[in-house]
């Protein structure tokens, strides 16, 4: 990173500091924030002029922006890794950048109109992403208090891709099946049957009264793929594709191992269905999914904002160019940043932006042996991420919903599911963008740009059309009175890295955002990295309420849920 703008020194009491971190991600927020709750004092550094780093919800221009840059990082961003430099008691070692976003490709089809509302956007890095009202991630908002920073909305209604043409509801609770109009007496029976299955077997394993050990299902049946298990049930297609990619929200084809990645195991698939009857209804939401009003960008804001309360130290648009090595030991000691200063601490930790450079050869083995290792797994596969802004809803009198494309729904070859959702604008719903527009989500896990880009394309080609061209010949089919128009779009694709089982005893490399739907594996990556960090202490100890929070018990409990 050379030829960097003037900043000027953040100028603070001390330079010392149990914790150094850098990106306001999600991974970053709640490590930051986890630590200051255990009394680290901690420095929260962020190269952006904005929160939330590759977890942002940002105006298009910033978006626009920020995608390409890191799209099209100089080649002094990467060309630094083996230049040092030697000062004091320690070496400075350049940090280098690597790309994690490739093949921006955006289309505006109103950029008048949407010169004029920019601004007024919040829209989503890494989406489609949504909360399961029982998840990991749902319990944490509420275990470390950050619940009272964030209000949310409730996902109105989750649909399926049939493969025609149609949305078709997917059922998620008992009078939801029998008022689902597009399923048969025979296939509400049967997967009504399936529900109660369910339930007997989850009762048994918890030892309810209501279940027996007749009840549960067989260890043989529960280490078979639930795809198998599905049909032994003798459940019909559309069940069965509703129970794997809607509720159960598998991403590979289970029905062709050949293409699968992931098998899902009955055993894996009961405990989803768990979680997602278990989300049902809990906090007032008619559903089992939460939307955070503003954006996901506001839960790294929140933890940093919490973060903030217990003594954190926040910088905002200031890059960190080195990290500082010891002479002597080769073990870290600090960092540089854009400003000159140097600052110190005992841990670090960095955002998968950064790459860590190996010491220089004069650097002991046994240090160059453990930077080998540090550096962040690429994961072989991508997602796909599509966003864009339409005139009107999908569904008539819903805004905000999820609509699922399972494997071979769209075109023969493909072998994963797309995931599409929709929020709406205007402050009396998310307030994400203008009202009267609304904003859709796409992803999909891809091996490559190419395959990625076949599978948003097809997924936007379902359901939208384009403007009318001046010579009316853009739109004039039938299908054209009936898909919203696409005003703006962006699609590209975003690199997977995953956390190395090894890690240098100081620094801490963060995830990127999976191809998940929801965040609690990304979660559960970060809770294990806070305990590597800190093996004896608690993840967000339990301490009374901030003062910055009014002492309400029910804001320390539950989630706050607009109507």
């Amino acid at each position: 990173m050379t030829e960097l703008p003037s900043y000027l020194p953040i100028e603070l009491e001390t330079t010392t500091f149990d914790l150094i971190v850098v990106g306001t991600g999600i991974p970053e927020s709640v490590i930051a924030a986890a630590a200051s709750a255990t009394g680290k004092t901690v420095l929260h550094l962020d190269p952006n002029d904005f929160y939330g780093s590759h977890s942002a919800s940002i105006h298009l221009n910033d978006l626009t922006s920020f995608l390409n840059y890191h799209a099209n990082l100089p080649s002094t961003a990467a060309a630094n890794t083996n230049s040092a430099s030697s000062s004091h008691d320690f070496t400075a070692l350049n940090l280098s950048l690597r790309s994690l976003y490739s093949n921006v490709e955006t289309s505006n089809y109103a950029p008048e109109t949407l010169a004029q509302h920019s601004t007024k956007f919040s829209v989503d890095l890494g989406g489609p992403r949504v909360f399961l009202c029982a998840d990991k991630a749902t319990d944490l908002l509420i275990k470390s208090g950050v619940n009272s920073y964030l209000d949310f909305k409730g996902i109105e209604a989750s649909f399926i891709w049939d493969g025609s043409g149609r949305l078709c509801d997917v059922p998620d609770s008992r009078s939801a099946i029998f008022k689902d109009k597009s399923l048969s007496l025979l296939e509400k029976n049967q997967l009504m049957r399936f529900f109660k299955l369910v339930q007997r077997h989850l009762g048994a394993s918890d030892g309810n009264d209501e279940g027996r050990e007749s009840s549960k299902i067989s260890e043989e049946d529960l280490e078979s793929p639930f795809v198998e298990f599905l049909k032994k049930m003798r459940l019909p297609p559309k069940i069965k594709l509703i129970i794997l990619y809607a509720i159960c929200m598998v991403d590979y084809d289970q029905d062709n191992l050949e293409v699968c990645k992931s098998v899902l195991k009955t055993r894996d698939g009961m405990e989803r269905l768990a979680l997602y009857q278990n989300s049902i209804g809990r906090y007032g939401a008619s559903g089992a999914l939460l939307y955070p009003t503003y954006g996901l960008g506001e839960l790294s804001q929140a933890f940093c904002r919490r973060a903030a309360v217990k003594g954190c130290i926040y910088v905002l648009r200031m890059p960190v160019t080195a990290l500082l090595m010891d002479q002597n030991s080769g073990q870290y000691k600090g960092v540089r940043l854009a400003s000159g200063e140097d600052m110190f601490s005992h841990q670090l930790v960095l955002d998968p932006t950064f790459i860590v450079p190996l010491p220089p050869a004069s650097s002991p083995p046994d240090l160059r042996e453990s930077f080998q290792v540090l550096s962040l797994k690429d994961d072989k596969r991508k997602v796909a991420r599509g966003i864009c802004i339409i005139n009107s809803s999908l569904k008539p009198d819903i805004s905000q919903f999820l609509l699922i494309y399972p494997p071979r729904s769209l075109f023969p070859e493909q072998d994963t599911s797309i995931r599409a959702l929709q929020i709406g604008g205007g402050l009396d719903k998310l307030a994400v963008c203008p009202s009267g527009m609304f904003v859709l989500y796409f992803s999909g896990l891809c091996d490559d740009a190419g395959q990625g880009k076949r599978l948003l394309h097809a997924a936007m080609n379902a359901l939208l059309t384009l403007p009318v061209s001046e010579s009316g010949s853009a739109a004039g089919s039938e299908d054209a009175e009936v898909k919203p128009t696409l005003l703006w779009s962006m699609l590209y694709i975003q690199e997977l890295t995953t956390v190395p089982t090894g890690q240098y005893e100081n620094i801490i490399s963060t995830p990127t955002l999976d191809g998940n739907i929801n965040f609690s594996d990304l979660i559960e990556s970060t809770v294990v990295l806070f305990q590597k960090m800190y093996p004896d202490e608690v993840f967000f100890p339990e301490t009374p309420s901030s003062p910055e929070v009014p002492e309400n018990s029910e804001d320390d409990t539950e989630l706050s849920l607009e109507n």
